[in-house]
């Protein structure tokens, strides 16, 4: 097969949840930022993410990174989150990803034992300390933008449960946390399709009952993720992210544990230098650390640090070709679930 234009793809995983990078062979994006960037990706042409999201190239469990060069002077690199729903601004397991693969490819030199790298996203600068030996990424800590709490016991109207109390807080996207036991749910693997019904239709909910706007970052202003949580009494959290049209999260989650962080200091649960551990629905692990306080817009803010590891695990290359008649993919709810109709 003659590959008339190609796409590179790494293939990459962070604790079981899938951040593919497409390293080369991207068209040239309009905007002056990163945030320009992604919003272009979303308010004019979707055509990429659309692309490497759906199917038949990709299934609903897969993100690709979108790699780009940075458009600010302090960064080694920058990426957008791609997704089948829109392109994010931020995620920790992503950003593990591609901090992970671009030390082990050599596009960032790996310094032994430890390499900082820095990322322009469309959240901010994000700093990655990555523990490096013999070639190889062992983990990587992130310095992650300022989380704050948006508001704290919100009620949110349901249908099928009542009234839900949940936390509105941003991590690098902002999310609604809600304890799991106000919907009946455990987070388990049996769970996994009931916990991402529910956390789909609560998030159609919250974007009628519940307004965010990120005070110093245009256009962060929609409630991104819902976040199933179950508190243990070690301190703690086991923690279910469920994405849009209907799936969860297979990693603790790096911008939801940030948030949370946010929450348990607002309630004066956690303080500057405190830890927490954040597992995910099939038992990974994220340290997730409160390095300071700041404020965001006059709100007050912690700067959290996550670490995690990720691992290359192969590549793709993916023709391009104008005669595909499912150019911009499709998904079906057989897998992608019943909410595949809100995409």
């Amino acid at each position: 097969m003659i590959f008339e234009k190609a796409l590179d793809i790494l293939l990459v995983h962070c604790q079981g949840e899938s951040g593919n990078i497409l390293v080369s062979g991207a068209p040239e994006i309009p905007g002056a930022t990163i945030l320009d960037k992604m919003n272009h990706l979303n308010n004019v042409d979707p055509s990429l993410r659309l692309f490497l999201t759906r199917e038949p190239r990709a299934q609903v469990v897969h993100t690709t990174n979108l790699l780009l060069p940075p458009t600010r002077s302090d960064a080694d690199a920058a990426f957008i989150v791609l997704q089948p729903d829109r392109a994010h601004p931020m995620s920790g397991s992503n950003c593990i990803c591609v901090v992970t693969a671009l030390l082990e490819t050599g596009r960032v030199a790996m310094r032994e034992p430890e390499t900082i790298v820095r990322l322009d996203t469309a959240a901010g600068l994000i700093v990655a300390r990555a523990r490096c030996q013999n070639g190889r990424c062992l983990s990587v800590s992130l310095d992650n933008v300022p989380a704050f709490v948006q508001q704290l016991d919100v009620a949110i109207e349901t249908p099928k449960w009542g009234r839900i109390i949940g936390d509105i807080a941003f991590g690098g996207v902002f999310y609604a946390q809600i304890n799991v036991d106000q919907v009946g749910l455990r987070i388990v693997p049996e769970a996994a399709r009931a916990l991402a019904e529910a956390g789909t239709k609560m998030k159609a909910l919250l974007a009628e009952q519940v307004a965010v706007d990120h005070p110093e970052i245009p256009g962060l202003n929609e409630i991104a993720y819902v976040m199933f949580r179950d508190y243990q009494p070690d301190g703690s959290i086991i923690t279910c992210t469920t994405l849009k049209p209907g799936r969860v999260d297979r990693s603790p989650c790096g911008t939801g544990s940030s948030a949370n962080l946010a929450i348990l200091h607002a309630r004066g649960q956690a303080r500057t230098g405190d830890k927490r551990v954040s597992r995910s629905i099939i038992g990974g692990t994220f340290t997730a650390e409160i390095l300071s306080e700041t404020t965001v817009g006059g709100r007050p803010a912690v700067l959290p640090r996550i670490t995690g590891q990720g691992y290359v695990f192969g590549r793709q290359q993916l023709r391009l070709d104008p005669q595909d008649p499912f150019q911009q993919g499709f998904a079906m709810s057989d897998t992608w679930g019943p909410q595949v109709g809100e995409l």
